[in-house]
């Protein structure tokens, strides 16, 4: 991995992060590209890229975390499921992570969702965080949990999670990027402390890993903010059904470039 790789990847993640369109199926699908996908800390630093990512809401929600104890409350709530399904299916997810098929799958039946999705929850009655239930977002963070299979989109899967359960779009939404912030930061510790455990690193080694961390990581974060207030203005206005097309064609094009030639076999 080198520099060029870690400012591709970071742009690609910044960008997606907090689109329904799965920004760790784009990140697996271009790590094979780049033929670094086999590479262990390749898979460390596209989790720790999207807590650069996430670190955007904070920042850009700022007041909204300081607003009362309830509110942290149900994103602990939000966040138990993936927890204990994190915990269980640690080395299955691993597994996932290394294939581009089962990222087009999953880009494909999401985008067929995606499609619909409007139509089904378009009667909406919960506009504001501080009306979401404690039942409500730990139903959502079962949702969250299908975002484990590389390709669903975490985004995607709890915003239309939230939308199941009444939210309006922009409710979902921003419940979703407040959900991403601890699920996020517990997952990057946790495979933070598990790659440098187990790693065998000299000192240059984790210098140039903390580097390129956290060029990653600020990258992400500088382009994640943009993408947020774009995102939620264009989800309010135009809706779903352009992501879901994209996932579609993507997931076709992964396809063809699996089957049909070597590009997607480095993994």
């Amino acid at each position: 991995m080198n520099i060029i790789h870690v400012l591709i990847l970071a742009l690609i993640e910044g960008l997606t992060e907090f689109l329904p369109v799965s920004s760790t199926g784009h990140l697996v699908v271009a790590s094979a590209i780049m033929g670094i996908g086999k590479d262990e800390f390749v898979k460390l630093f596209e989790i720790v890229i999207q807590l650069g990512a996430i670190l955007a809401v904070v920042v850009l929600y700022f007041k909204r975390f300081f607003r009362s104890v309830d509110f942290y409350v149900k994103l602990v709530i939000g966040v138990i499921p993936a927890v204990i399904f994190g915990v269980l299916l640690k080395k299955k997810i691993d597994i996932l992570l290394e294939s581009p098929l089962v990222v087009a799958v999953a880009f494909i039946l999401g985008g067929v969702i995606l499609l619909f999705v409007d139509k089904w929850f378009n009667k909406p009655t919960v506009t504001e965080e501080k009306q979401i239930s404690h039942v409500t977002a730990l139903k959502i963070g079962f949702f969250q949990c299908l975002a484990m299979i590389p390709g669903v989109s975490r985004s995607g899967a709890t915003i239309v999670g939230g939308m199941s359960q009444k939210l309006s779009r922009k409710a979902a939404a921003e419940f979703s990027f407040f959900l991403a912030v601890p699920t996020m930061f517990g997952a990057t510790l946790k495979d933070l402390y598990d790659f440098y455990k187990h790693g065998n690193m000299t000192a240059a080694d984790i210098h140039q890993d903390i580097k390129y961390l956290l060029i990653g990581s600020l990258v992400a974060f500088v382009i994640a903010m943009a993408a947020i207030k774009s995102f939620i203005t264009f989800l309010e206005q135009k809706g779903f059904r352009l992501f879901g097309v994209y996932r579609i064609l993507a997931g076709i094009v992964i396809i063809v470039l699996y089957y049909y030639s070597n590009v997607l076999h480095t993994v």
